[in-house]
């Protein structure tokens, strides 16, 4: 979400002679239009799931096998991609901009400050338009927070080797399933809070309030984004063909472990009265945090879909009405995630406060709305579709706005 931006128009992909460092400058390098894609569908689908978690009807988990549908889960199921397109291609981005001839100091600050401006934000504009409120005690530390840490502390990685940071990131992504067997309740006080070292195992990999996203192994999955940098700099063939090989193998891993139940995920599968649920039990890993499975599906899925936009960019061109909407959002992540969270919880305020409810019962966070609210899953799509509609002339505006101050101080913040 706060990955660098590229023009409306991004420049032809050119090979590239050899593979820059960080503290190596390169002549240029082009904007690649399948990251801006991936980034800009990622965007997408995350307004379908804080929409759908806004103004659905179900008062149970998606992922619930016992009472969900199989739209309702799929619904759910496709947005599994956005935390990880996140914060894996912030990773990319990093390396891509070092690889334009920034100094390894320079991109070192900037992932500092931008990583504490990330976590400040969770903290305040973020958190305000989930709750609408200033009541603290309702906090919850999501994706913006995990992508700011792990921008920090990509700040400290840059200076190793890239095989280093290479191997920790991957490493972080294939052992931290390890970490599972810790129980918080060993960490509680007589008075059943948390000691220091719970609060510090909460962070970083078991979820307690107010920490959903633990730290681990997102900081990985940003290290692992920033070490598949040289990838992209590759001809459009190669990068093409190099994802699709990564995005097989990844998915091949992914259905192997999940086959074997022995490792990879703390929840394994189970067969199902139906054949439709065996397959949404098999598909059904966790997020919280994200387990080595989980990852294995979306980031596979994430590379065949660069691919798949390698070669759609090579036939058709970035022209095309599709891309161009796809891409403005991916333009400006972060603006966009800002104001489609205070877009869409104004709406259901207004929509509530339509239906003659009284609208203190929309000052909260979603899940603490009146058990009477709700909409079936096709409305909830219409008003997904409404939403991105009204929001990308806007997102076009500010797109066209931070291209013309490329170069200035505050665009890497927003």
């Amino acid at each position: 979400m706060a990955n660098e931006a590229s023009p409306i128009t991004p420049a032809p992909s050119t090979p590239v002679p050899s593979t820059p460092t960080p503290s190596t400058p390169a002549p240029s390098a082009p904007y690649i239009t399948s990251v801006d894609l991936m980034r800009g569908l990622a965007m997408v689908l995350m307004a379908l799931d804080h929409v759908r978690g806004f103004f659905t009807d179900a008062d149970f988990s998606s992922t619930d096998l016992e009472r969900t549908t199989p739209a309702i889960f799929l619904t759910r199921w496709i947005t599994h991609l956005c935390a990880p397109v996140f914060i894996f291609l912030a990773g990319t981005s990093a390396y891509l901009s070092a690889s334009r001839g920034m100094e390894r100091s320079h991109l070192a600050q900037r992932l500092l400050l931008r990583g504490l401006w990330l976590v400040v934000l969770e903290l305040t504009v973020v958190r305000l338009a989930w709750f609408f409120n200033f009541d603290y005690n309702l906090m919850d530390l999501q994706v913006i927070w995990a992508l700011g840490w792990s921008m920090i502390v990509l700040a400290a990685l840059v200076y190793l080797l890239l095989w280093a940071i290479a191997g920790f990131g991957v490493g972080m992504i294939l052992t931290h399933n390890l970490l599972d067997g810790i129980r918080l309740e060993e960490f509680q006080a007589a008075d059943g809070s948390l000691a220091w070292r719970g609060w510090l195992v909460s962070v970083l990999h078991i979820p307690h309030f107010p920490v959903v996203y633990p730290l681990i192994p997102w900081i990985g999955v940003m290290a692992a984004g920033y070490a598949f940098g040289p990838i992209m700099l590759l001809s459009s063939g190669a990068r093409r063909k190099s994802a699709l090989g990564w995005g097989a193998a990844l998915i091949a891993a992914f259905v192997i472990l999940r086959t074997l139940n022995i490792y990879g995920d703390p929840a394994p599968w189970s067969a199902q009265e139906m054949p439709v649920f065996t397959l949404l039990s098999f598909l059904n890993t966790t997020k919280y945090p994200p387990s080595l499975l989980y990852l294995l599906m979306t980031l596979g899925l994430t590379f065949l879909l660069i691919s798949a936009f390698e070669r759609w960019h090579d036939v058709h061109g970035p022209h095309g009405a599709i891309g161009r909407f796809i891409i403005t959002f991916g333009r400006v992540p972060l603006f966009f995630y800002l104001i489609h969270l205070y877009f869409i919880h104004g709406l259901a305020l207004l929509v509530g406060a339509a239906m003659g409810a009284d609208i203190g019962l929309f000052l909260t966070s979603s899940w603490e709305f009146p058990p009477w609210w709700g909409f079936s899953l096709p409305v909830v799509y219409l008003i997904w579709v409404m939403v991105t509609a009204l929001l990308y002339p806007v997102c076009r505006r500010f797109a066209a706005f931070k291209s013309r101050h490329r170069g200035s101080w505050w665009t890497p913040y927003i």
